[in-house]
């Protein structure tokens, strides 16, 4: 294994995938007794989970993707983790382009280091390929005050007195 070298205010390295480095060596993915090959699904999968675990990730994917994700999860639909990844993967490396929305207050450049170095930790790890680049593209920030003006709050479905009664309008303005 090699390791990539670190820039300055980062602490230690992260390791690199198994690959094939020499003509006679072999990688976890292609030996002599045969060769792994991982779907561009799989990896998305990974990615997008990897990067929904990092602080500060309020959603992922544009806006078209995300308004189908939660019509589909208004009709009892799976979430699709991979909303918002596209990968391209070969036979020994892997590119990853995310799409975030971060929660306000946040600091982009450090959310978008967290979430690239949670990425490519989590596939490395888990497919044995080289993560080239992780592309990130911030399209929104989520503002706490959005949820309530569209009633996405813990009461939505209660009703406001947690009775079941339906939901009630309050008023905008007090």
């Amino acid at each position: 294994m090699s390791n990539r070298p670190t820039g300055t205010g980062m602490t230690g390295t992260v390791p690199r995938a198994r690959t094939q480095e020499g003509a006679g060596q072999a990688s976890a993915l292609v030996t002599e007794k045969g060769t792994t090959s991982i779907d561009d699904g799989v990896v998305a999968k990974i990615a997008g989970l990897a990067a929904r675990e990092v602080s500060g990730v309020y959603a992922m994917g544009g806006g078209a993707a995300r308004a189908l994700g939660s019509m589909r999860g208004i009709v009892g639909g799976e979430a699709n983790v991979s909303q918002g990844v596209s990968v391209e993967v070969g036979e020994r490396q892997a590119a990853v382009d995310l799409d975030l929305v971060t929660e306000y207050g946040t600091a982009i450049p450090d959310l978008a280091a967290a979430v690239r170095k949670n990425v490519i930790g989590a596939v490395e790890r888990m497919c044995g390929l080289e993560v080239t680049e992780v592309n990130i593209r911030v399209d929104d920030v989520h503002l706490p005050e959005q949820d309530r003006d569209r009633g996405w709050g813990r009461d939505r479905d209660r009703g406001h007195d947690g009775q079941g009664q339906g939901p009630e309008q309050e008023p905008r303005v007090q």
